[in-house]
């Protein structure tokens, strides 16, 4: 009998423990149940992004990365940006891609800009910069080009 009592309590305490991570995960996960509002942007070159990827103010992560396509006219990636609601962005803000060091992976790096006008749903960021290959400055660096 003592024995059912102490499976008992360890079970329950395990179901205790997976509901706590359950609420972690559920208070820190971005399910894209909020609400979000789309941005575009378009780079000459995106390396290392792809959908569900960070986009970030100030380091703080504000959207992810819902969308990444190819301009045919252009040949420029356009990439779809789900911002969280209550984020508003000047629209004369710019959008980079940023990796976390030599190894980190890359995700959208957004600077405010200081307009007095907001951008809104389905409106495009005007200002872009693509990633920076760091093989290609090696290799610009070794010949010595610029």
């Amino acid at each position: 009998m003592a024995n059912n009592t102490m499976e008992t309590l360890i079970g329950a305490a395990v179901l205790c423990i997976a509901g706590g991570f359950l609420v972690y995960a559920g208070q820190n996960a971005d399910f894209g149940g909020g609400g979000n509002y789309e941005l575009n942007a378009k780079f000459f070159k995106a390396d290392g992004i792809g959908t569900g990827g960070d986009v970030r103010v100030s380091g703080v992560k504000v959207g992810t990365v819902s969308g990444v396509t190819l301009d045919p006219e252009t040949f420029q990636a356009n990439i779809v940006i789900a911002m969280r609601d209550g984020v508003k962005l000047p629209s004369d803000s710019s959008a980079r891609i940023s990796s976390d060091g030599l190894l980190g992976g890359s995700y959208v790096s957004i600077e405010p800009g200081g307009s007095e006008y907001f951008l809104e749903a389905g409106e495009d960021i005007e200002h872009t910069q693509g990633s920076v290959s760091l093989l290609d400055l090696i290799g610009k660096a070794v010949a010595g080009t610029n």
